[in-house]
């Protein structure tokens, strides 16, 4: 006759969240990258008929490097994707 004993079974550790990036730090972060690109294109667009082209340029990466700041902020924030301890 065979016994009913409880099998023992070793599992890995659970699977880490992943959440592909959605998180309100990431939204944010590349809302402002994606206007900060648009402005500096539209700085190179009317760099023709223009001669403040190149203060709309630089714009545009001042709106790229604040969206980054920002982004770094909320993820400190707690905003972004947790961090798995391992």
């Amino acid at each position: 006759m065979t016994e009913n004993k409880p099998e023992i079974a070793y599992l890995p550790p659970g699977v880490p969240p992943n959440n592909h990036g959605h998180t309100v730090a990431a939204w944010v972060t590349m809302a402002g990258i994606t206007l900060g690109t648009l402005i500096a294109s539209w700085g190179v667009i009317v760099a023709q008929s223009s001669s403040a082209w190149l203060v709309i340029f630089v714009l545009g990466f001042v709106v790229i490097g604040a969206a980054l700041i920002v982004g770094l902020v909320l993820r400190n924030l707690g905003m972004g994707q947790k961090k798995v301890q391992r």
